[in-house]
């Protein structure tokens, strides 16, 4: 692709007789910008990019949506035909032929789960159903989560066989699978791949509070992203953040939660416990080179604690932004690298 510094000239010189001209340059079109968003898994994609060729803006929108939209029918608990929710149905010893990017979330999932000692889990379908956060209900249920309480949990390795050759998964044991701490980040990244086929190679595209930037913008300024302070009822950002070339991905207890017995319990599950995270992280952004990494990371560093989380980012290198709540406020920290 054509940028604003490169030069495009006109065909070899011709031969007059008596002159000679030199080839006479032509400086490329502008960069222009551009924004294309539309819905996807309860919110909404953006997409802001430069380029100086026209895009064929009704093409690259639609094949943007059709990008999200795979996701969304392969990964989502609350449609009863995606893929998932075909393989959570699936008995068990029975081999399930699934799409190759489902597969790749789920191997993802199960790498971070090894690396994060057990803080993520995608086996946790269960779990977020149970305490009011899935598709059957809308309040913690009593019972299903005594029993999930006194049912000892396996890791989700334990429990499944994956047949990358194949791209097929087949249970071994119980386990309902549960993609929201990942697939989301997943769908960024299926925007800026898209992005790139149209040979765009500077641009923010985002889902909800996941973002992957690429490049600068025209005068080699980078993006800016806002991580929000992490405080119910309010919008307003605790940091401006330059990104290029670089993903990021937030998990928090302020956006998503619920009241339950006079407390206020979050949506993302501590496998370990069985029960929604309780500790004094509020948020944590994650960076990395992709989304749907930045996304898992950044749930498994939640879950894990404001210590356990220091200790574990530093130790692999995971640049995180940790804000955690100390005596009526909030403070951040940044651990691994994160600028």
């Amino acid at each position: 692709m054509k940028t604003s510094t490169d030069l495009q000239f006109l065909p070899p010189e011709r031969v007059v007789p008596q002159l000679q001209f030199a080839p006479a340059a032509v400086p490329a079109w502008p960069l222009r910008r551009y924004t294309l968003a539309g819905p996807t898994m309860g919110t909404r994609f953006s997409a802001v990019f430069y380029t100086a060729v026209e895009p064929g803006l009704d093409t690259l929108r639609g094949e943007l949506q059709a990008a999200v939209d795979r996701v969304d029918n392969q990964m989502s608990t609350w449609k009863e035909d995606s893929d998932l929710s075909r393989l959570n149905q699936a008995p068990l010893g029975e081999w399930v032929d699934v799409p190759g990017e489902l597969l790749t979330v789920v191997s993802a999932g199960l790498e971070i789960a090894r690396a994060s000692g057990g803080a993520f889990e995608i086996g946790v379908g269960e779990l977020v159903d149970a305490w009011g956060f899935g598709p059957r209900r809308r309040q913690p249920d009593a019972p299903s989560i005594a029993q999930l309480a006194s049912s000892p949990r396996r890791p989700t390795a334990d429990l499944i066989e994956v047949d990358t050759n194949r791209s097929r998964i087949v249970k071994r044991g119980p386990v309902a699978f549960d993609l929201s701490g990942i697939a989301k980040g997943f769908g960024v990244d299926q925007l800026a791949e898209c992005l790139e086929r149209f040979g765009i190679t500077r641009y923010l595209v985002s889902i909800d509070g996941e973002v992957r930037a690429s490049g600068l913008k025209p005068g080699g300024a980078p993006w800016m992203v806002a991580v929000e302070q992490p405080v119910r009822e309010v919008r307003d950002a605790a940091r401006v953040q330059e990104v290029s070339d670089i993903a990021l991905a937030t998990s928090g207890d302020y956006r998503h939660f619920a009241e339950h017995e006079g407390a206020t319990i979050s949506h993302t599950m501590d496998p370990r416990t069985g029960r929604p995270v309780v500790n004094t992280l509020a948020s944590v952004t994650v960076a990395a080179s992709t989304c749907m990494v930045a996304d898992a990371w950044a749930t498994a560093l939640i879950v894990l604690g404001l210590e356990a989380a220091m200790e574990l980012a530093n130790r692999l290198g995971i640049r995180a932004l940790l804000m955690f709540r100390e005596a009526g406020t909030w403070k951040e920290l940044a651990v691994g690298g994160f600028e």
